[in-house]
Protein backbone atom coordinates (compact mmCIF):
# COMPACT_ATOMS: atom_id res chain seq x y z
CA UNK A 1 0.00 0.00 0.00
CA UNK A 2 1.25 3.47 -0.80
CA UNK A 3 2.02 5.97 1.95
CA UNK A 4 0.87 9.55 2.17
CA UNK A 5 1.94 12.90 3.58
CA UNK A 6 -0.60 14.25 6.08
CA UNK A 7 -0.98 17.43 8.11
CA UNK A 8 -2.75 18.56 11.25
CA UNK A 9 -3.73 22.21 11.52
CA UNK A 10 -4.43 23.12 15.14
CA UNK A 11 -2.68 20.82 17.61
CA UNK A 12 -4.56 21.53 20.81
CA UNK A 13 -6.51 18.79 22.59
CA UNK A 14 -8.14 17.07 19.60
CA UNK A 15 -5.49 18.03 17.07
CA UNK A 16 -2.81 16.73 19.41
CA UNK A 17 -4.57 13.36 19.59
CA UNK A 18 -4.75 13.17 15.81
CA UNK A 19 -1.11 14.20 15.37
CA UNK A 20 0.04 11.45 17.75
CA UNK A 21 -2.02 8.83 15.92
CA UNK A 22 -0.69 9.86 12.52
CA UNK A 23 2.90 9.99 13.78
CA UNK A 24 2.64 6.33 14.79
CA UNK A 25 1.06 5.12 11.55
CA UNK A 26 3.06 3.19 8.95
CA UNK A 27 0.71 4.68 6.33
CA UNK A 28 2.03 8.21 6.88
CA UNK A 29 5.21 8.94 4.96
CA UNK A 30 5.60 12.39 6.51
CA UNK A 31 3.63 14.35 9.09
CA UNK A 32 3.31 18.13 9.05
CA UNK A 33 1.86 20.17 11.92
CA UNK A 34 0.62 23.74 12.30
CA UNK A 35 -0.21 25.59 15.51
CA UNK A 36 -0.44 29.33 16.27
CA UNK A 37 0.93 28.97 19.82
CA UNK A 38 4.71 28.56 19.60
CA UNK A 39 4.99 26.75 22.93
CA UNK A 40 2.33 24.19 21.97
CA UNK A 41 3.85 23.79 18.51
CA UNK A 42 7.19 22.93 20.09
CA UNK A 43 5.54 20.53 22.53
CA UNK A 44 3.80 18.58 19.76
CA UNK A 45 6.93 18.74 17.58
CA UNK A 46 8.89 17.01 20.33
CA UNK A 47 6.11 14.44 20.69
CA UNK A 48 5.58 13.58 17.01
CA UNK A 49 8.86 14.41 15.19
CA UNK A 50 7.10 15.90 12.14
CA UNK A 51 8.73 16.68 8.80
CA UNK A 52 7.70 20.33 9.22
CA UNK A 53 6.21 22.45 12.00
CA UNK A 54 4.80 25.87 11.18
CA UNK A 55 2.84 28.74 12.72
CA UNK A 56 1.12 29.58 9.39
CA UNK A 57 -1.50 27.22 7.96
CA UNK A 58 -0.82 28.59 4.46
CA UNK A 59 2.44 26.61 4.55
CA UNK A 60 0.28 23.48 4.69
CA UNK A 61 -2.04 24.71 1.94
CA UNK A 62 0.85 25.59 -0.37
CA UNK A 63 2.74 22.33 0.09
CA UNK A 64 1.84 20.16 -2.93
CA UNK A 65 3.16 16.99 -1.27
CA UNK A 66 0.50 17.07 1.46
CA UNK A 67 -2.60 15.12 0.39
CA UNK A 68 -4.59 14.85 3.63
CA UNK A 69 -5.33 17.58 6.18
CA UNK A 70 -6.97 17.29 9.58
CA UNK A 71 -8.33 20.67 10.73
CA UNK A 72 -8.71 20.90 14.51
CA UNK A 73 -8.57 24.64 15.04
CA UNK A 74 -10.34 26.86 17.54
CA UNK A 75 -12.20 29.12 17.80
CA UNK A 76 -14.79 27.54 15.55
CA UNK A 77 -15.15 30.47 13.08
CA UNK A 78 -11.69 29.49 11.78
CA UNK A 79 -13.07 26.22 10.38
CA UNK A 80 -14.60 27.64 7.20
CA UNK A 81 -11.71 29.74 5.82
CA UNK A 82 -9.06 27.12 6.53
CA UNK A 83 -11.15 24.25 5.15
CA UNK A 84 -12.02 26.36 2.09
CA UNK A 85 -8.36 27.02 1.33
CA UNK A 86 -7.39 23.36 1.79
CA UNK A 87 -10.23 22.11 -0.42
CA UNK A 88 -9.38 24.67 -3.09
CA UNK A 89 -5.82 23.34 -3.04
CA UNK A 90 -7.16 19.85 -3.81
CA UNK A 91 -6.51 18.30 -0.41
CA UNK A 92 -8.66 15.72 1.35
CA UNK A 93 -10.04 17.26 4.55
CA UNK A 94 -11.31 16.01 7.90
CA UNK A 95 -12.77 19.01 9.71
CA UNK A 96 -13.78 19.01 13.37
CA UNK A 97 -17.39 19.95 14.03
CA UNK A 98 -19.07 22.30 13.38
CA UNK A 99 -18.81 22.18 9.61
CA UNK A 100 -19.21 25.98 9.53
CA UNK A 101 -20.85 28.90 11.28
CA UNK A 102 -23.26 29.66 8.43
CA UNK A 103 -25.22 27.25 6.26
CA UNK A 104 -24.01 29.07 3.15
CA UNK A 105 -20.42 28.37 4.22
CA UNK A 106 -21.21 24.68 4.65
CA UNK A 107 -22.75 24.62 1.18
CA UNK A 108 -19.61 26.18 -0.31
CA UNK A 109 -17.30 23.66 1.36
CA UNK A 110 -19.41 20.75 0.11
CA UNK A 111 -19.44 22.21 -3.39
CA UNK A 112 -15.67 22.69 -3.40
CA UNK A 113 -15.06 19.09 -2.32
CA UNK A 114 -17.29 17.81 -5.09
CA UNK A 115 -15.77 20.09 -7.73
CA UNK A 116 -12.23 19.04 -6.83
CA UNK A 117 -13.16 15.37 -6.31
CA UNK A 118 -11.59 15.18 -2.87
CA UNK A 119 -12.87 13.51 0.27
CA UNK A 120 -14.40 15.80 2.86
CA UNK A 121 -15.79 14.71 6.23
CA UNK A 122 -16.65 16.09 9.65
CA UNK A 123 -15.21 14.81 12.94
CA UNK A 124 -18.24 13.19 14.54
CA UNK A 125 -16.19 10.63 16.42
CA UNK A 126 -19.11 9.09 18.34
CA UNK A 127 -19.82 6.89 15.33
CA UNK A 128 -16.63 5.05 16.29
CA UNK A 129 -17.91 4.35 19.80
CA UNK A 130 -18.47 0.54 19.91
CA UNK A 131 -21.72 1.07 21.79
CA UNK A 132 -23.07 3.33 19.05
CA UNK A 133 -21.87 0.87 16.41
CA UNK A 134 -23.76 -1.89 18.26
CA UNK A 135 -26.91 0.25 18.25
CA UNK A 136 -26.57 0.72 14.48
CA UNK A 137 -26.19 -3.03 14.00
CA UNK A 138 -29.17 -3.81 16.25
CA UNK A 139 -31.39 -1.49 14.24
CA UNK A 140 -30.06 -2.55 10.86
CA UNK A 141 -30.46 -6.30 11.49
CA UNK A 142 -34.00 -5.89 12.83
CA UNK A 143 -33.28 -6.90 16.44
CA UNK A 144 -35.23 -3.89 17.76
CA UNK A 145 -37.93 -3.96 15.09
CA UNK A 146 -39.13 -0.54 13.99
CA UNK A 147 -37.60 2.14 16.18
CA UNK A 148 -40.27 4.14 17.99
CA UNK A 149 -38.17 6.54 20.03
CA UNK A 150 -34.59 7.43 20.91
CA UNK A 151 -33.45 9.37 23.99
CA UNK A 152 -29.93 10.67 24.59
CA UNK A 153 -28.75 12.61 27.66
CA UNK A 154 -25.17 13.96 27.42
CA UNK A 155 -23.49 16.22 29.96
CA UNK A 156 -19.91 17.40 30.44
CA UNK A 157 -18.12 19.00 33.37
CA UNK A 158 -18.34 22.76 33.82
CA UNK A 159 -14.57 23.11 33.59
CA UNK A 160 -14.71 21.91 29.99
CA UNK A 161 -18.04 23.64 29.37
CA UNK A 162 -16.58 26.96 30.48
CA UNK A 163 -13.62 26.51 28.15
CA UNK A 164 -15.87 25.71 25.18
CA UNK A 165 -18.54 28.31 25.90
CA UNK A 166 -16.06 31.13 26.38
CA UNK A 167 -14.28 30.72 23.05
CA UNK A 168 -17.35 31.04 20.83
CA UNK A 169 -21.02 31.97 21.25
CA UNK A 170 -22.60 28.63 20.42
CA UNK A 171 -25.28 26.83 22.43
CA UNK A 172 -25.15 23.41 24.14
CA UNK A 173 -27.24 22.12 21.24
CA UNK A 174 -24.61 23.28 18.74
CA UNK A 175 -21.55 22.18 20.72
CA UNK A 176 -22.71 19.09 22.65
CA UNK A 177 -25.97 17.74 21.27
CA UNK A 178 -24.57 18.04 17.75
CA UNK A 179 -22.76 14.72 18.30
CA UNK A 180 -25.99 13.02 19.31
CA UNK A 181 -28.03 14.55 16.51
CA UNK A 182 -25.42 13.19 14.13
CA UNK A 183 -25.34 9.60 15.30
CA UNK A 184 -29.10 9.37 15.99
CA UNK A 185 -29.91 10.58 12.47
CA UNK A 186 -27.33 8.05 11.23
CA UNK A 187 -29.00 5.27 13.24
CA UNK A 188 -32.39 6.16 11.83
CA UNK A 189 -31.44 6.53 8.16
CA UNK A 190 -33.15 7.01 5.74
CA UNK A 191 -35.55 8.93 8.00
CA UNK A 192 -34.99 12.69 8.17
CA UNK A 193 -35.97 15.34 10.75
CA UNK A 194 -39.04 17.44 9.95
CA UNK A 195 -39.66 19.37 13.19
CA UNK A 196 -37.85 20.35 16.37
CA UNK A 197 -38.94 21.90 19.64
CA UNK A 198 -36.28 22.99 22.13
CA UNK A 199 -36.03 24.56 25.54
CA UNK A 200 -33.05 25.75 27.55
CA UNK A 201 -32.40 26.38 31.23
CA UNK A 202 -30.03 28.98 32.66
CA UNK A 203 -27.66 28.43 35.57
CA UNK A 204 -23.89 28.45 36.02
CA UNK A 205 -23.05 29.53 32.47
CA UNK A 206 -25.34 32.54 32.23
CA UNK A 207 -22.98 34.97 33.93
CA UNK A 208 -20.03 33.69 31.89
CA UNK A 209 -21.39 34.17 28.38
CA UNK A 210 -25.19 34.25 28.55
CA UNK A 211 -25.50 30.60 27.52
CA UNK A 212 -27.95 28.00 28.72
CA UNK A 213 -26.58 25.38 31.10
CA UNK A 214 -28.52 22.73 29.23
CA UNK A 215 -30.90 22.34 26.30
CA UNK A 216 -33.45 19.63 25.60
CA UNK A 217 -34.80 19.09 22.10
CA UNK A 218 -37.62 16.94 20.77
CA UNK A 219 -37.21 16.01 17.11
CA UNK A 220 -39.92 14.46 14.95
CA UNK A 221 -38.66 12.33 12.08
CA UNK A 222 -40.51 11.97 8.78
CA UNK A 223 -41.35 8.33 9.57
CA UNK A 224 -42.89 9.27 12.92
CA UNK A 225 -39.95 8.26 15.12
CA UNK A 226 -39.59 10.50 18.16
CA UNK A 227 -36.11 11.68 19.23
CA UNK A 228 -35.35 13.45 22.51
CA UNK A 229 -31.84 14.81 23.06
CA UNK A 230 -30.51 16.67 26.08
CA UNK A 231 -27.10 18.26 26.36
CA UNK A 232 -25.43 20.35 29.02
CA UNK A 233 -22.08 21.58 30.26
CA UNK A 234 -22.57 22.34 33.94
CA UNK A 235 -21.62 19.17 35.82
CA UNK A 236 -19.54 19.91 38.94
CA UNK A 237 -15.77 19.84 38.46
CA UNK A 238 -14.56 16.27 38.04
CA UNK A 239 -12.03 14.23 36.11
CA UNK A 240 -10.62 16.50 33.37
CA UNK A 241 -13.04 16.82 30.46
CA UNK A 242 -15.46 14.27 31.94
CA UNK A 243 -18.47 13.33 29.81
CA UNK A 244 -21.51 11.31 30.91
CA UNK A 245 -24.00 9.89 28.38
CA UNK A 246 -27.12 7.74 28.72
CA UNK A 247 -28.94 6.36 25.66
CA UNK A 248 -32.30 4.60 25.36
CA UNK A 249 -33.61 3.15 22.08
CA UNK A 250 -37.06 1.57 22.01
CA UNK A 251 -38.48 -0.38 19.10
CA UNK A 252 -41.48 -2.57 18.34
CA UNK A 253 -39.47 -5.76 18.99
CA UNK A 254 -36.99 -4.70 21.67
CA UNK A 255 -35.22 -2.00 23.62
CA UNK A 256 -31.53 -1.14 23.95
CA UNK A 257 -30.12 0.81 26.91
CA UNK A 258 -26.54 2.08 26.59
CA UNK A 259 -24.68 3.30 29.67
CA UNK A 260 -21.81 5.51 28.49
CA UNK A 261 -21.26 7.30 31.80
CA UNK A 262 -17.77 5.79 32.35
CA UNK A 263 -18.80 4.52 35.78
CA UNK A 264 -17.04 1.25 34.99
CA UNK A 265 -13.69 3.10 35.25
CA UNK A 266 -13.57 4.12 38.89
CA UNK A 267 -10.37 5.42 40.48
CA UNK A 268 -10.36 6.57 44.11
CA UNK A 269 -7.17 7.99 45.61
CA UNK A 270 -6.26 9.76 48.84
CA UNK A 271 -4.90 12.78 46.99
CA UNK A 272 -7.39 13.04 44.12
CA UNK A 273 -10.60 11.57 45.48
CA UNK A 274 -13.09 9.81 43.21
CA UNK A 275 -12.31 10.00 39.49
CA UNK A 276 -13.52 8.38 36.28
CA UNK A 277 -10.54 8.02 33.94
CA UNK A 278 -10.96 7.38 30.22
CA UNK A 279 -14.19 9.37 30.33
CA UNK A 280 -13.66 12.09 27.72
CA UNK A 281 -15.68 12.25 24.50
CA UNK A 282 -12.74 11.91 22.07
CA UNK A 283 -10.81 9.44 24.22
CA UNK A 284 -7.16 9.42 25.20
CA UNK A 285 -3.85 7.67 24.71
CA UNK A 286 -3.22 5.01 27.36
CA UNK A 287 0.34 3.80 26.91
CA UNK A 288 0.35 1.61 23.78
CA UNK A 289 -3.41 1.77 23.07
CA UNK A 290 -6.00 4.44 22.43
CA UNK A 291 -9.06 4.37 24.67
CA UNK A 292 -11.91 6.03 22.83
CA UNK A 293 -13.24 7.07 19.47
CA UNK A 294 -10.98 9.73 17.96
CA UNK A 295 -8.04 7.41 17.39
CA UNK A 296 -9.96 4.97 15.14
CA UNK A 297 -11.70 7.89 13.43
CA UNK A 298 -8.35 9.47 12.55
CA UNK A 299 -7.11 6.25 10.96
CA UNK A 300 -10.43 5.64 9.18
CA UNK A 301 -10.12 8.86 7.20
CA UNK A 302 -6.53 8.08 6.30
CA UNK A 303 -7.55 4.65 5.00
CA UNK A 304 -10.63 6.05 3.24
CA UNK A 305 -8.33 8.21 1.14
CA UNK A 306 -5.71 5.54 0.48
CA UNK A 307 -8.25 2.83 -0.38
CA UNK A 308 -10.76 5.20 -2.00
CA UNK A 309 -13.53 4.15 0.37
CA UNK A 310 -16.55 6.27 1.40
CA UNK A 311 -16.03 8.47 4.45
CA UNK A 312 -18.03 7.65 7.58
CA UNK A 313 -19.71 11.07 7.81
CA UNK A 314 -21.03 12.56 4.59
CA UNK A 315 -20.71 16.37 4.72
CA UNK A 316 -24.31 16.76 3.54
CA UNK A 317 -25.37 14.81 6.63
CA UNK A 318 -23.28 17.19 8.77
CA UNK A 319 -25.02 20.10 7.06
CA UNK A 320 -28.41 18.60 8.01
CA UNK A 321 -27.23 18.29 11.62
CA UNK A 322 -26.11 21.93 11.55
CA UNK A 323 -29.50 23.07 10.30
CA UNK A 324 -31.19 21.02 13.01
CA UNK A 325 -29.26 22.51 15.93
CA UNK A 326 -29.65 25.97 14.39
CA UNK A 327 -33.41 25.38 14.38
CA UNK A 328 -33.13 24.23 18.01
CA UNK A 329 -31.60 27.59 18.91
CA UNK A 330 -34.45 29.41 17.19
CA UNK A 331 -37.05 27.20 18.87
CA UNK A 332 -35.59 27.79 22.34
CA UNK A 333 -35.60 31.53 21.69
CA UNK A 334 -39.18 31.84 20.40
CA UNK A 335 -40.73 29.02 22.45
CA UNK A 336 -42.29 27.32 19.45
CA UNK A 337 -41.55 24.30 17.23
CA UNK A 338 -39.55 24.97 14.08
CA UNK A 339 -40.01 23.00 10.86
CA UNK A 340 -37.13 21.36 8.96
CA UNK A 341 -35.72 22.26 6.56
CA UNK A 342 -36.04 25.77 7.95
CA UNK A 343 -38.36 28.19 6.17
CA UNK A 344 -37.20 31.62 5.04
CA UNK A 345 -38.96 33.05 8.08
CA UNK A 346 -37.09 30.71 10.43
CA UNK A 347 -33.83 31.61 8.69
CA UNK A 348 -34.55 35.28 9.29
CA UNK A 349 -35.22 34.53 12.96
CA UNK A 350 -31.88 32.72 13.13
CA UNK A 351 -30.14 35.75 11.62
CA UNK A 352 -31.81 38.00 14.20
CA UNK A 353 -30.71 35.65 16.99
CA UNK A 354 -27.09 35.72 15.80
CA UNK A 355 -27.16 39.51 15.51
CA UNK A 356 -28.51 39.75 19.04
CA UNK A 357 -25.77 37.45 20.34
Amino acid sequence: MRRVEAAVIGTGWCGGIRAEMLAKSALVDALHICEIRPERLEEVRQLTNPATATLDYKDIVNNPDIEIVYISTTPEPTHYPIARDCLKAGKHVLLEKPIAMELSEADELISLSEQNRVKFTIGYSQRFNPKIAYAKKSIKDGTLGKVVNVMVSRHISRSLGKKVANRVRLSPAAMESTHDLDFVFWLLEPAKPVKIYSQGAYGYMKELNGSYDCMWSTVTMDDGTLVVIGGGWNLPPSFPNYCSTWIEITGTEGALILDDTARDHWLNTVSGGQQFPMSTMPGEHVDHVFAGQMGPETMHFLEAVLLDRPVMVDPRHARMVMETYSAADVSAEIGEPVGLPMSNFAMSQLADLKAKA
